[in-house]
Parts: C-alpha cells; structure tokens; sequence
C-alpha cells in the first residue's frame, strides 16, 4: 500500500510540476522523466557556497538537480533521464537562480544505469557526459566522491541543495535553496518504509518530526557530508511529511559505476 501512496503521489506532483514550471506542453509524456524526486523548510542559497550545483535542463527548462564530479561529467539521478536522449538535455553551472545567469553546457552522452528500475527505483543513478570541459571558477567547482561501499553514519549533518518545491505540490523557487538534515540509519529507513522498498543502493536522510527535506524539482541533486557526494536526491513519501525521511540513492554503493563511466 505504501509503494502505491507513493506512485500515486509522485504521478500527480509531476504533472502538476512539468505543466506549471517547464512550459513545453507538446511534448509526449512517454519522453517525459517518470518521476521527480521530493528543499522544504531551508533557507535561501548562493552558488559560491555549492559550486558543484547543477540544474538540469530538459529543452532548455530546470527539470532536475546534479552534481559537478569533474570538468566534463555530472552526477544526477536516472529518473531524470529515463525515457530522454542526450540531445534533449544540457546543464547550467554558476548561478543561484533557476533558469537564469551562470553558463550552459550541451550533454552528449547519457549514461543510465542499465539495473535502474522504474518501479522500484532502484540503482537511481545516470553519469552525464558534457560536450565541452567546464571552466571552473568561484560559482563553478567540483564536489569530492566517496570510496566503494564507504560507511555512512546515523546522526552525520547532510546538506542538500535544489532549486525543489518550498512545500508539498507548490511551486518552484527562483533562489537555490539549501538544508540540513541527519542521515537516517539504514534500519530506521526501512521501518519507514517497508524492507523490501529500500534497497542496498538506497539511503536516507530527514527529521523525525518532519519540516526539512528535498521536494519535486530537487531530484538527482546532491546530499553532501563532510565535502563528498554520498546521496543523489531520489524519491520520497510526500515532501517532509513526520515519519518519513528522504530516500537517497547512495553513492558509496554505486561509486563503482561512476568510475566505469566516468573514470574517477
């Protein structure tokens, strides 16, 4: 019942999302990303403070979030890409505002996970190849990546960044948003949500009483700790609804597909 809350409540978030804030409604929906992922309660943020921050555009509108891994490859999830070409997409770097300033970049190689399942949402992961080297800066830098398998610990502070719904089913803000929020440990995420819904690929992040989590339109951005990218922005129940922590695709259990795509 839960995994079906959940398909149900992202379905209808999405739509409402992409006919609000994309403005390209002749585009088929099967080409559309079939999920978007779940900043709520966090505060206004500056790109100097986040350079590896990304937005991902799909025919030139922020569909998702990504992280700047190196100079020609970004990080982001797979439900942002699923179903899309690389033509359709290209990246801004170096400005906080959504749809505005900074520099873009066309995408030339999309690399999915070939285990992503949509229904599950599993291996949630895509490595972006873009078409010409970034030029790093002040707003434009790049985020460390954790080891293979790399312990997370229960109680670490995590950052996530976006330009993702202020609140459940609202709108899109201009400013990049930023929050902090522990990682939840992997028992109290399952509790959650069932066992069989959180994979080893998975992890989570969020207040007990809810009021602080990523929301739609946040989705393949980054969860920081300590400098490095642990978690991709991936799905949730509802946006920082009490009882339920953001879900996470975890990096250090797909830190080997990185490297076999993008050779770091």
């Amino acid at each position: 019942m839960i995994k079906q809350l959940i398909k149900m409540f992202k379905f209808v978030a999405l739509a409402a999302l992409l006919a609000c804030a994309t403005a390209i409604p002749n585009q088929p929906r099967s080409k559309l990303p079939t999920l978007d992922g779940r900043i709520v309660g966090g505060r206004d943020a500056y790109i100097e403070e986040f350079p590896y921050q990304v937005s991902l555009l799909w025919f030139g509108s922020h569909i998702c979030g990504g992280s700047l891994i190196s100079q020609n490859f970004v990080v982001t999830a797979a439900h942002c890409t699923d179903g899309a070409t690389a033509s359709q997409f290209s990246i801004r770097v170096g400005s906080s505002i959504r749809n505005s300033g900074g520099s873009t970049y066309t995408v030339s190689q999309v690399h999915q996970h070939p285990q992503y399942d949509e229904d599950t949402i599993d291996f949630d992961i895509s490595v972006l190849r873009i078409s010409n080297n970034v030029a790093l800066g002040s707003a434009v830098g790049l985020i460390g990546l954790p080891t293979q398998d790399q312990p997370i610990n229960a109680g670490d502070d995590a950052t996530v960044t976006g330009w993702g719904t202020l609140t459940e089913g609202g709108i899109l803000p201009s400013q990049l948003q930023a929050v902090v929020v522990p990682v939840v440990s992997q028992a109290e995420c399952r509790r959650a949500y069932g066992t069989s819904s959180i994979t080893d690929r998975m992890m989570c992040a969020g207040v007990p009483q809810g009021g602080k989590d990523a929301c739609q339109g946040d989705s393949g951005g980054p969860l920081v700790v300590g400098g490095e990218l642990i978690g991709i922005v991936s799905w949730g129940y509802g946006c920082a609804r009490p009882g339920f922590p953001g879900v996470y695709s975890s990096v250090p259990a797909l830190r080997s597909f990185i490297l076999s795509q993008a050779g770091i």
